[in-house]
């Protein structure tokens, strides 16, 4: 493939606009550090920047459950419709996978198989529900996915904080999960990075292949694209809004077992969670991973561990007297960024362009002169 192709491709268009946004976001981090600390700020950037690459399968086990909620907004994106009820569903999911985890006791290989596939289906069901509403009530999903992550919150708390073999009440948070129940490490040592990284990125290279080389995936987009010409084509557009909303909510419920299935460094103990009633984090995490990648899986990919990496980064930039807030601000102003940026680029293009054609006026008129 010629060069120019590429630079014609939407694919190219997206990836520019992420990098520009990208790079907008890190300046004004920059700025802020400055006006903060200047004399720690150059050390404390470069410690954002770099100071997780040291840790790199740390980076990638954090990635793990945004990448999975960045593939449920992402996919709902491509049907038109804004998942933002990803942390509701991630919640349910968790609360679908400990259930599992602590009521139906194996102690065999198959154990923590049987809890992801729990996580899963407390998603899907969960974003079932607003998937109904908009098929069939037409009621605005970003509504009703942004209710139900608070009621999904309370309610898992609340369920939890109500069984006596899952809640540990001296502690505030859930008791050990069983051995059987938590996912296989890799191996790496001093490192919580499992098999879900590996069947994370699986299912992102399944979903690319569903939407871009399936008649199903066809369908879910030209639904997303005007469900108008798509319904007088013959597409069912209430049964793809609902599959779509159901398949969204089953990706992010598998970050929320992803995530509390992880392993433990610490022999004898399991991830726990702490009923607190705060929304979980990683669903809106997932909105700005979608959005860096542009809705492309295979994007959100490269775009979980960009901010992962981050957030690691930020985390040890507390060395130099930073708050690891300040992350939080720079990726905000990324993805604020990656919003127009796609429109920056057009801008400059066309400037840059006029300028050109600018010249090469003037040039003309110069050598006409010059001929005379």
């Amino acid at each position: 493939m010629r060069l120019s192709d590429i630079k014609k491709s939407k694919g190219y268009d997206a990836f520019i606009a992420s990098l520009l946004a990208i790079a907008l976001g890190l300046i004004f981090g920059l700025i802020v550090m400055l006006i903060a600390n200047p004399m720690e700020a150059f050390p404390g950037f470069a410690t954002v920047l770099f100071g997780g690459i040291g840790d790199f399968a740390r980076v990638l086990y954090f990635a793990t459950p945004i990448l999975m909620t960045g593939l449920a907004v992402g996919f709902a994106f491509k049907m038109g419709m804004f998942n933002i009820g990803a942390s509701g569903q991630y919640t349910m999911g968790m609360f679908f996978a400990l259930y599992v985890g602590f009521m139906f006791p194996m102690n065999n290989a198959f154990h923590w198989i049987l809890c992801i596939l729990a996580g899963m289906l407390g998603g899907m069901l969960w974003g079932a529900i607003p998937g109904l509403f908009k098929a069939y009530f037409n009621v605005n999903e970003v509504i009703t996915s942004i209710m139900f992550n608070y009621i999904g919150m309370y309610l898992v708390d609340m369920s939890i904080q109500g069984n006596a073999k899952m809640y540990i009440s001296d502690m505030a948070r859930t008791a050990y999960l069983p051995k059987s129940a938590q996912i296989p490490s890799l191996g790496i040592s001093n490192s919580n990075l499992n098999l879900s990284i590996i069947f994370a990125i699986i299912i992102a290279i399944m979903l690319y292949i569903i939407l871009n080389k399936t008649i199903f995936g066809y369908e879910l987009k030209a639904t997303g694209y005007n469900k108008h010409a798509s319904k007088y084509a013959g597409m069912n557009g209430k049964k793809n809004i609902i599959l779509s909303m159901i398949i969204a909510g089953g990706l992010a419920g598998l970050g929320g077992a992803f995530a509390i299935l992880a392993p433990s460094t610490i022999s004898g103990s399991s991830m726990t969670y702490e009923p607190i009633n705060i929304i979980a984090a990683n669903g809106f995490n997932g909105i700005a991973v979608a959005l860096l990648g542009a809705s492309n899986p295979i994007g959100i990919i490269f775009s979980a561990s960009f901010i992962s990496l981050l957030q690691r980064g930020g985390t040890a930039a507390n060395l130099y007297g930073f708050k690891p807030e300040i992350i939080d601000v720079v990726i905000s102003v990324i993805i604020y960024f990656s919003a127009f940026a796609t429109l920056m680029r057009e801008t400059l293009l066309k400037f840059l362009s006029g300028r050109r054609k600018n010249k090469d006026f003037k040039d003309a008129a110069i050598n006409e002169g010059e001929d005379k």
